[in-house]
């Protein structure tokens, strides 16, 4: 079973990935938003995180409306957030040079 990220594995996610917002909400989860010139640029960001996600078999959920798109990360086999989520959310990251 995949496992939770403990107090100090959380704090370090946190102040490695400072654009996104960290919720406790059912054992916690990593948020953000983008917005993007028009919805082609916004779906085409969306295929290339679909594909990290893939080969994570580890998938987002996430919405998209015209040019904003809005991830939510956290593992429900393992109550909440894992390493996995905070792996996903450098590799985003670094499709925009953010990271």
């Amino acid at each position: 079973m995949i496992a939770c990220l403990n107090e100090l594995e959380l704090e370090t996610a946190r102040a490695e990935l400072p654009a996104w917002q960290y919720d406790t909400w059912v054992g916690g989860r990593l948020l953000r938003s983008f917005v993007f010139k028009d919805f082609s640029q916004a779906f085409a960001f969306m295929t290339r995180v679909a594909l990290l996600a893939e080969k994570q078999d580890h998938h987002p959920e996430w919405s998209n409306v015209y040019n904003k798109v809005s991830i939510v990360l956290t593992t429900h086999d393992a109550g909440g957030l894992s390493a996995r989520d905070v792996l996903l959310a450098h590799q985003i990251d670094r499709l925009l040079d953010v990271d």
